[in-house]
């Protein structure tokens, strides 16, 4: 029976593994993977590993000493895994798809709540406040949201505006044909949009897509949304871009410096990063902790296509979901293996 060191394990995932899992030995971790508790996988054929992770090169030095031959993400993406230390070394597999709804339907479900106060009125009705002053919102209805990032997320977010009567624009570096999306580029989407919603992978082009040149240039009154990768947003421009009344509300499930926060609660602590604790102060700013994707059909997804990317692997079958490196570094593509048909390498 080979086996799974399971890293940064919450409730739920214990839950929906250990019920779908049939034929695998799974040693779970609290802890998140990182140089320090890789020695955890001492002995394990395989970990499985989250967002948050910290994989870079000597994580994965040391996951090869200890014998581990796949590292298999829970979670599509994969911006913390240092893809040129593991080449060679350890294969990679991750979830593509688990559910694009809820994370799109999290999105609309932020949008709603900002723009209608609806989590202030929350707190006040339980005070038995029943007043509505500064409850006022806008209609979405022939607002124009700018969606950046046209994969499948973003695509059900489009339609979900569009279900709202919203008018729809798109920023992708890699439109996709006679799909009846609006592409335009990103000064345009910036000062056009009523609502822009953030759907796109975090890499060198696109960190700090959105700073404080970003910001200048949008429309007064804007609604940000993020479900997708915190440093997608610089912060510190956000912040002045509130204070400064050029957004009217922020709808966050993602921060840029989550990785040692989200998941966990520190509830009787002090927070010490003041940029967060400025941000969770804001009224007009609502903030969750990345959570979008947490419905029982993608936990259920997550599960059954991470023991698949295993039994894959551990059979000696073609990886369909292996992260290749060739591909994903953009460079020297003819050497990739996986296009080929075969494992990265």
């Amino acid at each position: 029976m080979k086996k799974i060191a399971f890293f940064d394990t919450k409730p739920y995932d214990r839950y929906w593994f250990d019920h779908f899992n049939q034929h695998y030995e799974i040693n779970y971790f609290e802890s998140k993977l990182n140089e320090k508790t890789a020695q955890l996988a001492n002995g394990a054929d395989a970990v499985c590993a989250f967002v948050n992770d910290t994989i870079n090169a000597q994580t994965i030095d040391l996951l090869n000493q200890y014998g581990v031959q796949v590292i298999a993400m829970r979670c599509s993406g994969y911006n913390n895994i240092d893809m040129k230390a593991a080449y060679k070394k350890i294969h990679i597999v991750r979830v593509p798809i688990y559910s694009p709804y809820a994370v799109a339907e999290h999105t609309m479900g932020l949008l709603l709540c900002l723009n209608r106060k609806i989590h202030r009125a929350y707190n006040r009705t339980r005070d038995f406040n029943f007043s509505l002053n500064g409850l006022t919102g806008i209609d979405l209805h022939n607002k124009t949201a700018g969606i950046i990032g046209t994969g499948n997320i973003g695509r059900i977010f489009l339609d979900i505006c569009r279900g709202f009567g919203m008018k729809t624009i798109a920023y992708d570096p890699y439109p996709i044909a006679n799909a009846g999306i609006t592409y335009v580029d990103l000064p345009t989407l910036f000062k056009e949009s009523d609502v822009i919603s953030l759907h796109c992978p975090l890499t060198d082009k696109t960190y700090h897509i959105l700073d404080s040149q970003a910001f200048a240039q949008m429309k007064k009154g804007v609604f940000i949304l993020n479900t997708s990768r915190g440093a997608l947003i610089e912060s510190s421009a956000l912040l002045k871009a509130l204070n400064q009344e050029i957004v009217r509300g922020a709808g966050l499930d993602v921060y840029e410096e989550e990785a040692d926060l989200f998941f966990e609660d520190f509830s009787g602590s002090i927070i010490k990063d003041e940029t967060l604790a400025l941000l969770v102060s804001c009224p007009n700013v609502l903030l969750t902790s990345h959570q979008a994707f947490l419905t029982e059909e993608a936990l259920s997804n997550i599960v059954h296509v991470t023991l698949k990317n295993l039994d894959s692997f551990f059979s000696g079958e073609v990886l369909e979901n292996e992260i290749c490196y060739y591909c994903e570094d953009g460079k020297n593509t003819e050497n990739c293996k996986r296009k080929k048909g075969e494992r990265c390498f």
